[in-house]
């Protein structure tokens, strides 16, 4: 959730309450937080259809925190999207996922939610249509990439609904990666190049506040507790 719109004194409010947290004797914390908020990037984002083996599933959280990609968007159809803790090892608590659940087409809602927030559609598919990783423009604006369960794919809607279509060069006999191994080679090589090639893949101000306070709420203990007292205080001034 970014904050671009909200008044300036609800953006007061949460700046100062990012200090209030700060001034805690969590020092270490914070500079890793910093540091870890400094390189996130919502650019790239990354959407899932239906995939419903808990082990992937937890696996593609691992690799979105691990290179840097803050957003993950779940589409569940057929399946419930579900996790094995020992796979991601908390990643999930560093994200934001955002679950499309409850129509009859959740593929059309999340495409549309995403189009309209300015992302180019990107379907991972190993067909002719695909243009090569290494030969896709990372500089005509930001993009979503799409990826289906392992036996399937993606669903024809989402590829009628795509912008683009990519692949991941393969030189054996098999026809895909693992669907784990496909997001973290694409995020890899796509996270690099958006570092060197774009100048404005970061987060802004804004929506590091708002990632910050998240990261406090889901991490540190009793922190209604310590945020309903700096509430009390912020409102008595």
């Amino acid at each position: 959730m970014t904050i671009m719109n909200e008044n300036s004194s609800e953006l007061a409010y949460k700046i100062s309450l990012c200090d209030f947290f700060r001034k805690l004797k969590f020092e270490k914390r914070n500079v890793l937080m910093d540091r870890v908020l400094n390189d996130r990037t919502r650019y790239v984002t990354v959407a899932l259809e239906n995939i419903y083996q808990p082990h992937n599933a937890s696996a593609v959280l691992r690799s979105c925190d691990c290179f840097g990609v803050q957003d993950v968007h779940i589409i569940e159809n057929a399946y419930q999207y579900e996790l094995n803790p020992h796979v991601s090892l908390g990643a999930a608590q560093w994200l934001n996922l955002h679950r499309y659940n409850t129509l009859d087409n959740n593929t059309q809602e999340c495409i549309a939610k995403l189009k309209s927030e300015g992302y180019r559609i990107v379907a991972t598919t190993p067909g002719p249509e695909a243009v090569s990783i290494h030969d896709f423009d990372v500089n005509k604006g930001k993009f979503a990439l799409f990826f289906g369960t392992e036996k399937f794919g993606l669903t024809p809607e989402a590829f009628a609904m795509a912008d683009e279509f990519i692949r991941i060069p393969m030189y054996g006999f098999t026809e895909s990666f693992n669907i784990s191994v496909s997001v973290s080679l694409c995020l890899f090589h796509f996270t690099e190049r958006i570092r060197v090639e774009k100048a404005d893949w970061r987060l802004s101000d804004d929506e590091q506040t708002d990632i910050y306070l998240q990261w406090f709420r889901n991490t540190v203990t009793n922190s209604e507790m310590i945020e309903r007292k700096f509430h009390s205080e912020y409102h008595s001034l």
